[in-house]
């Protein structure tokens, strides 16, 4: 069952220019994991504001909550390279609050643009209505 639905678009070259502006803001918005693919590799910005697009998705699937904490959503890749969501703290407060036990993320970026969408899914063999 879909509990909600989130997209998100992000300019590269404004989000590229932020980061520029304000080293800092990385380390607020991403943690050190998220920074690197699952090989390792250092991000590049395009690839951050794709993460970032889905930090921003995934909040709107939840019904945009004011109090989640950034590095309480991780968005990492598993071993082919797929994106996942890891909740923590505020964002698995959320979650359990909506009854979210699966996450859907595809993430893309192309002529400067990086867009995410994020779907938030309580599973029927989660659902004890359905047993």
């Amino acid at each position: 069952m879909i509990i909600g639905i989130g997209v998100d678009i992000v300019d590269v070259a404004r989000f590229e220019q932020s980061l520029a502006r304000t080293p800092s803001m990385k380390s607020r918005l991403f943690t050190d994991r998220e920074c690197v693919d699952h090989k390792g590799i250092a991000l590049t910005p395009v690839r951050l504001a794709a993460r970032f697009a889905v930090k921003e998705a995934l909040a709107k699937a939840l019904g945009a909550p004011g109090d989640l904490a950034w590095h309480d959503c991780e968005v990492l890749t598993d071993d082919s390279g797929a994106p996942l969501i890891v909740a923590s703290g505020t964002v698995e407060q959320a979650c359990m609050f909506r009854d979210v036990t699966r996450w859907h993320v595809s993430m893309s970026h192309d002529a400067g643009m990086a867009i995410a969408y994020v779907i938030a899914e309580r599973g029927e063999d989660d659902d004890p209505a359905a047993a």
